[in-house]
């Protein structure tokens, strides 16, 4: 087997599929988490509800007729965190009912342990060893996992943006940028475009790129006026 990883296709874990026993209930669950809804198709006895994490690039989908089996819970759908504490105070402000914080006594995800699941975070601070839990309506498990360090080699190359979209991109910053340009006191230009590329480019709207690189110079205005 070749181990030449820049001529293997991408294989991106898109989504996780499962039935539920009231759509509407679980629709009405995650909407109110905060995940985006993407789709719902409904034909006959049929059912698609499509919502997404946050930032993540893997969804799920539920419904009725989009699995084989009729009902059943998932375990363990885990959801990567930089900031354990503050997802978990996210989530019991929305209403979820949220586990403490543990860490696993064989390490993560080794329930062939007796009691395997440990209170307070893992010992050492460890990435990758923190934990939380939920459930929704039908049961389906969710393991929130404090990833604040990537072990080496678990990221992969970062995609190139083609030319045309980074010309649009930088177009669209200009356009941005030019009511700052005209109502602040004289500044480089690449301290804006630099924050409000990088908003951009991690998944906020326009509006809040350009929220994003205000804040920016104002709050690094004392170091970027030496």
């Amino acid at each position: 087997m070749s181990s030449n990883q820049v001529n293997r296709p991408n294989m991106k874990l898109e989504v996780v599929v499962f039935t539920v026993s009231d759509v509407d209930r679980t629709k009405a669950f995650y909407e109110k988490l905060g995940w985006r809804l993407d789709i719902d198709v409904a034909a006959g006895g049929y059912r698609n509800v499509h919502v997404t994490p946050p930032n993540s690039d893997a969804s799920i989908i539920f419904g009725k007729g989009v699995t084989p089996n009729s009902s059943g819970s998932a375990q363990n759908l885990v959801l990567a965190v930089d900031d354990l504490d503050a997802a978990r105070k996210d989530l019991i402000d929305r209403g979820v009912n949220v586990s403490e914080i543990f860490h696993y006594a064989g390490g993560p995800f080794n329930n062939a342990v007796e009691n395997p699941r440990v209170d307070g975070r893992d010992p050492e601070g460890r990435s990758y060893f923190s934990f939380a839990s939920f459930e929704d309506p039908d049961g389906n498990l969710w393991l929130l996992q404090e990833i604040t360090t990537r072990l080496p080699g678990r990221l992969w190359d970062a995609p190139q943006t083609d030319v045309a979209t980074l010309a649009a991109l930088l177009r669209e910053t200009a356009e941005h940028h030019d009511p700052y340009e005209k109502t602040h006191a004289k500044h480089d230009w690449w301290d804006w475009y630099a924050p409000y590329l990088s908003a951009r480019q991690n998944g906020s709207s326009s509006e809040e790129a350009a929220a994003a690189a205000d804040r920016y110079m104002k709050e690094a205005s004392p170091v970027l006026s030496r």
